[in-house]
């Protein structure tokens, strides 16, 4: 398999003639796409008039505008225009049950039926703690959030008050949330912390950074494969030498798991073997519905009890919402279980396999790297054609009925079965037959 370029890579530059073949075939797609869809330009350029760019979400914002999804069904979506997708985005993870699964629909109107916000703790935020923690040997204690984002904030803020120190490492490429990225150009609304940013991977450099920090250092905070730069798995050296680190330093070692808890039932930490101090989730442990929760070692999560006179403050109106309490119940309770996990990582992993046979097999300029069922497709091009490469596939695959992100990410939901992924295969070899020669720069 070729090696892919890292996300960090300079740009090289593109030969004129090749650049301009690739670039043709991309304005021809692009012009296509915005022929077959004038029901979702409309209602993007009606959404400018109040929102910047018509967006409110940068993730799922490409020119020349975005689809606007009407519907979705199991692991189908419809747009405004009256196409059918598969859904191969599955909400960036967090739509892992499919379109409105009955026993998270059932779970919503049944808590809706007796109180939509109760001003108070209600019956099902005990449930739903007692079954995040049975899945993670690493969470004694855990605290909900809204988000992901909120999540990762906390689990800090939990670090530092632990530790009484200020300092963060954390590592380029890494993404826990939207004001948490070390993804190129993220530092514009990063929060001001006093962060250290190393390199992923980097074993060496790593322990280096803890040395020449440790006095000061109050977490590490590390996604064990970084999703948003492109589904990077990291090394079990590295994440090893990350716990090793942080324990000689005292520092809180964060496993930002909010994608990668869905690799195995007790996350990624638990199919490695490796024990974090504190465990960010999200997404799919609320139902598919707005979610987040921090947890971790008793030690640090008992900080927060409010019966201590001097516990930590963390409010928020929506923390123990009534539809995401039950709905992440529900949830993990009937559809999230260890056989659904593993049998849905077995598909992506097969899924995966097959992809790098095919474009082996005609030696496309593709790759695929990622990690059960979550994974992302990397065209092998110079890093100064890879916004057009990528913007290439993306809508080649939506003419195929074939939804995913932009950036070529997808995870599976429960829904999708081997039908979906042999349909998803062959658009992929239609695609390299077609517009293989554009790429081969």
């Amino acid at each position: 398999m070729r090696t892919l370029p890292h996300p960090s890579a300079h740009p090289a530059p593109v030969p004129a003639p090749e650049a301009v073949r690739l670039a043709a075939a991309l304005a021809a797609a692009t012009d296509a796409y915005a022929r077959r869809n004038p029901r979702s330009a409309e209602m993007a350029a009606a959404a400018a008039r109040h929102l910047p760019g018509g967006s409110t979400r940068s993730s799922i914002w490409y020119a020349p505008f975005p689809l606007r999804m009407v519907r979705g069904e199991d692991c189908r979506l419809f747009d405004a225009d009256g196409h059918e997708y598969v859904d191969f985005l599955g909400e960036f993870s967090a739509g892992i049950y499919g379109h409105s699964a009955a026993a998270v629909r059932e779970a919503i109107t049944g808590a809706l039926a007796e109180g939509l916000s109760l001003s108070a703790h209600n019956r099902w935020e005990g449930r739903l703690a007692s079954l995040i923690c049975e899945r993670f040997a690493s969470i004694d204690l855990v605290r909900f959030t809204n988000s992901g984002t909120e999540a990762n904030l906390l689990a800090i803020a939990a670090a530092q008050g632990a530790t009484g120190r200020r300092r963060v490492l954390v590592f380029e490429g890494g993404y826990h949330g939207s004001v948490l990225s070390f993804l190129p150009g993220g530092a514009g609304i990063r929060v001001p912390h006093d962060f250290v940013i190393g390199r992923y991977n980097d074993v060496e450099g790593g322990r280096a950074l803890i040395g020449q920090h440790a006095a000061d250092l109050a977490a590490i905070l590390v996604e064990p494969m970084q999703g948003s730069a492109g589904c990077i798995p990291g090394s079990v050296e590295f994440l090893a030498s990350l716990r090793q680190g942080a324990d000689a330093a005292g520092a809180a070692l964060i496993f930002d798991e909010v994608q990668t808890s869905r690799l195995s039932s007790g996350g990624l930490q638990g199919r490695l073997g490796i024990t974090a101090d504190l465990t960010t989730l999200g997404k799919y442990f609320g139902g598919g519905l707005a979610f987040g929760c921090f947890g971790g070692r008793r030690s640090i999560m008992e900080r927060f009890d409010p019966r201590r006179p001097d516990g930590l403050a963390h409010a928020g109106t929506f923390n123990n919402n009534t539809l995401t309490m039950a709905a992440g119940a529900a949830a993990l309770s009937t559809l999230l279980t260890p056989g659904a996990l593993e049998e849905l990582n077995r598909r992506g992993d097969s899924l995966r396999a097959a992809m790098m046979t095919l474009f082996e097999r005609l030696d496309a300029p593709l790759g695929v790297t990622g990690l059960g069922s979550l994974m992302n497709i990397h065209p092998n091009v110079p890093a100064a054609a890879m916004g057009d490469a990528r913007k290439l596939l993306f809508f080649a695959l939506l003419e195929a009925g074939i939804y995913t992100a932009a950036r070529g990410f997808i995870a599976l939901s429960l829904p999708i079965t081997d039908v979906h992924t042999a349909r998803l295969l062959g658009a992929l070899e239609r695609f390299v037959h077609d517009f293989g020669p554009a790429m081969r720069l």
